[in-house]
């Protein structure tokens, strides 16, 4: 019978074990001691609810929830957990209720003293040190009826009280070693979590490099090659030698180009925020895209609500209108049509290009914004990277949709004012 009811108890421990496991995963305070003890002491609670009495005895494993605490959470996690537990022994009342007291009190000084120690241990001598602090109020509850029955000597120690202590201090450690193996489990969860961030950071930062040096080297190269060619034809006319110095400008400029590009990704600047029309900045976008339009045979359409102003880094906006722009444009077949929408919603506003180009598969449309990602045989992926780090850093938003064969559009959410939205994300 107490063997069953212990079990049930054991039951009561893992769930809110679980349920904190859940919680630390998708949610950034999930970690803090006050979690953990709030969790554990809910734990503990529920054993003094379903407490059973006994041989004049309380019989529950409200000791488990404290020992994990003290373990896993830290001090201010046990100390949480054993006003719980106060609280719980109050509420039972009883006769002995002072020697409850003094039984809590003194369970809880062994994991309070000796749980910091744990962390000088690996994980599986972790848990049986946690299963050692275990036998502590065991021991102590042994202690009280050893006691309790040399002060009554008309009270004798009964086979079926024996049984109990025994079933108590067996299915309590088994509780122990359980929730343990849970709480392990999620510390080597977290450790193998930030591994795998950190092998991806170092994997980015090694297509990074991989990716300057390849971009940059080209026009490093055709540099090279004019400069030398210069050099055997030294018997030239300083007049011979303009086309070439055009293109080495032309070509220093491009690599000038890619690494702004580069930077901007890393970090983007907005080193002048104004107010500003945006129809006036679509037409200016236009104007610079109209002539590759001409050229691929593709309509552009714009609708603009008028008047709508935004407060940002014009410059930063109007690159990213271009790249996306320009992509609609390179997606879409002759006599297609690219077309802008804008208008304002609330404090934001809604900018939509849409196209009826080729469109994208799910894979693709599942890669958009991975380093170095493209659809374009020639393309690098950074001008759309680029893009989506500017919207992120004006805490704005941006989603593509797109189905194979119909075309792609992409939606645009921004902050009418820069400083003001930066200002609020701040304050949250």
């Amino acid at each position: 019978m107490v063997t069953e009811k212990l079990f049930l108890h054991v039951l009561i421990i893992l769930v809110p074990t679980l349920l904190h496991g859940i919680f630390k995963e998708y949610n950034r305070y999930g970690s803090s001691p006050y979690a953990i003890g709030l969790f554990q002491g809910g734990a503990t609670f529920c054993c003094l609810m379903f407490s059973f009495s006994s041989h004049d005895l309380f019989w529950d494993l409200r000791y488990v929830p404290l020992i994990l605490a003290f373990v896993y959470g830290g001090r201010k996690s046990g100390f949480i957990v054993l006003g719980f537990i106060l609280c719980g022994r109050t509420m039972l009342g009883g006769n002995a209720l002072i020697v409850g007291y003094i039984s809590v009190l003194i369970s809880a000084l062994f994991p309070f003293l000796l749980a910091k120690m744990a962390w000088g241990f690996s994980a599986r001598k972790r848990i049986i040190f946690t299963i050692i602090l275990g036998l502590g109020p065991s021991l102590v509850q042994l202690s009280i009826l050893l006691i309790s029955t040399a002060l009554s000597p008309n009270v004798s120690i009964e086979a079926s009280l024996i049984e109990n202590v025994i079933s108590f201090g067996t299915i309590q450690l088994i509780g122990i070693c359980m929730a343990s193996l849970i709480y392990e489990w999620m510390i080597e969860r977290k450790i193998m979590k930030e591994k795998i961030q950190h092998a991806e950071k170092l994997n980015t930062l090694g297509e990074l490099a991989a990716s300057i040096a390849h971009e940059v080297r080209n026009p490093l190269t055709v540099v090279k090659g004019f400069l030398q060619l210069m050099n055997h034809d030294q018997k030239k006319e300083r007049g011979e030698y303009d086309q070439y110095i055009s293109l080495v400008l032309s070509e220093l400029n491009r690599a000038e180009s890619i690494i702004s590009d580069y930077l901007t990704f890393a970090k983007p600047q907005f080193p002048k925020i104004e107010v500003f029309s945006l129809s006036d900045m679509f037409y200016d976008v236009l104007a610079l895209l109209n002539p590759l339009a001409v050229k691929q045979g593709v309509n552009l359409h714009i609708n603009v609500q008028i008047p709508l102003h935004l407060e940002t880094d014009q410059n930063q906006l109007k690159q990213v209108f271009i790249n996306l722009i320009k992509n609609s444009i390179e997606a879409t077949d002759n006599s297609g049509t690219v077309t802008i929408h804008a208008q304002k919603e609330d404090d934001y506003v809604c900018v939509q290009v849409i196209d009826d180009g080729k469109g994208m598969n799910k894979e693709q449309l599942a890669r958009i914004g991975t380093l170095f990602y493209t659809t374009k045989d020639r393309g690098t992926g950074l001008g759309t990277m680029v893009s989506l780090r500017i919207i992120e850093a004006m805490d704005g938003k941006i989603t593509y949709k797109s189905e194979e064969g119909k075309g792609t559009e992409v939606h645009l959410l921004l902050p009418l004012n820069l400083e003001r939205s930066h200002s609020m994300s701040a304050r949250a």
